[in-house]
């Protein structure tokens, strides 16, 4: 048996957290992929909440796998002192939960369709942000994303492999590859990126239309990409992030 953690978006049940941690329990799900709680982005969270949010976590019994921060999911023309900011905020978030795991994003091009152009800013921006993490301990997860700099593989991994720190590994999204229209991704990207993978999102769907379905019945490789991890001896998380 693959030595694999469930984990998930707890967000995608309710946004009461109670009601996200009650499901899970339910569902043997021990651990949660904090994007949001009580119908606010993480990034947004006061200490207030963020101490309630442990305290309601250590009830229950789950863990926290990663911040799923939107840190990245800005124009690339944006100002990176405001992004560096936001990052410094998500890391104290972090800490306070006990937890050295955050997602990232690699920007939008300031014009669709201009990804290849901005790989390199992409790489900047992202070094100083391991940098950052890298002071402070953390460790970011850049997530593939249709629209981003990191699309596709070979972009992923040139940013990845650009950046050149363990401070920045890769989260493989399941279904935004195929959301996206891009086909065979386990195919295509597994050799360029499995030994970055650390964290996998799951969901699925189809390159036909991007309409989202239950993991397998798309097109994202997901048993494909299962026996990939197994036969590698990935250890990590298997975060649920169906969007049904």
């Amino acid at each position: 048996m693959a030595p694999f953690t469930l984990s998930a978006f707890g967000d995608e049940i309710a946004a009461d957290v109670d009601e996200q941690l009650r499901v899970m329990t339910e569902l043997r799900i021990g651990y949660l992929e904090l994007r949001s709680a009580w119908g606010t982005n993480v990034l947004e969270l006061n200490d207030e909440e963020v101490g309630r949010l442990v305290e309601r976590c250590d009830a229950f019994g789950v863990g926290v796998s990663c911040i799923g921060s939107p840190i990245g999911k800005s124009s690339i023309g944006g100002p990176i002192d405001e992004v560096l900011s936001d990052l410094e905020r998500i890391i104290d978030i972090a800490k306070i939960i006990g937890n050295d795991k955050v997602r990232v994003f690699s920007f939008y091009p300031e014009n669709e369709g201009e990804q290849a152009q901005c790989v390199e800013e992409s790489i900047d921006r992202m070094r100083q942000m391991a940098s950052l993490a890298e002071e402070r301990g953390v460790v970011l997860w850049l997530e593939n994303e249709g629209g981003l700099v990191g699309d596709v593989p070979d972009r992923c991994r040139a940013i990845v492999e650009g950046v050149g720190s363990d401070a920045l590994r890769y989260v493989w999204d399941t279904g935004n590859y195929p959301q996206m229209g891009f086909e065979r991704s386990v195919e295509i990207g597994w050799p360029l990126l499995g030994e970055y993978t650390e964290c996998v999102q799951v969901k699925d769907a189809k390159v036909s239309d991007g309409t989202i379905t239950v993991a397998g019945a798309g097109d994202g490789q997901v048993r494909e990409l299962l026996v990939k991890l197994r036969d590698s001896g990935y250890e990590g998380f298997l975060a649920l992030e169906p969007h049904l």
